[in-house]
């Protein structure tokens, strides 16, 4: 049985300052969400939370998905948005092996630039992948993570900044929507748990699994 985790769909109020704020900045709406988290979870608590998110938008209205193992939305700034909150504990406990889905998550597909040998022990630059080259990322992440690939149809996000000054970081990011067949249930329960690739802290990594039709 999968450990307890909550996800929230919030549907952001579109007037509120604080929201507006969180949007220009993904280090602003990192440090709101962990408002909702319990506190004292020592030095690495976004991770010790299973604290994940993904921004969806529309051309009505943006909503903020919030995961992690306890939510209380009740933290968040007044007139921030309404929020739901679910168990997604039986969701991950249906998973079987052979049992067709449909998924969405937005990712941040990086490499890592090989260094020479004279510069062994050095960390290289990492490097943003596009196109083809960032399809083939999702597609090796989403078999490590238990899923076949039926369907994968990428649409490019704008990056996100996680400083609002002049050493603004850049992440960029892609949103995948498709359809899979799960090949390995532990497996895909792990990933949703604890997110795919980089930048989880600014809206990269979550991923939702919906039981599909075909």
């Amino acid at each position: 049985m999968s450990p307890g985790v909550a996800l929230a769909r919030i549907r952001l109020n579109p007037h509120s300052r604080a929201v507006q704020r969180d949007l220009r900045n993904a280090t602003n709406m990192h440090r709101t969400l962990m408002r909702l988290v319990p506190d004292g979870l020592g030095g690495s608590p976004r991770q010790a939370a299973g604290l994940l998110y993904r921004l969806d938008v529309t051309d009505t209205f943006s909503t903020l998905l919030v995961q992690a193992t306890a939510l209380d939305p009740t933290r968040l700034p007044d007139d921030y948005g309404h929020a739901d909150v679910k168990d997604l504990t039986p969701v991950l406990n249906a998973l079987k092996k052979g049992l067709a889905v449909r998924y969405r998550t937005v990712v941040n597909p990086v490499k890592t630039e090989r260094l020479s040998l004279e510069n062994k022990g050095r960390r290289g630059k990492r490097i943003a992948l596009t196109g083809p080259d960032a399809d083939q990322w999702w597609a090796r992440r989403a078999h490590q993570a238990g899923l076949h690939l039926t369907t994968a149809l990428p649409t490019p996000v704008a990056a996100v900044h996680s400083s609002g000054d002049s050493t603004a970081v850049r992440h960029h990011l892609v949103r995948y929507d498709g359809t899979a067949i799960v090949t390995d249930p532990d497996a895909l329960a792990e990933a949703v748990l604890t997110g795919i690739g980089r930048a989880k802290s600014y809206g990269a990594g979550l991923l939702s699994l919906a039981r599909s039709a075909a």
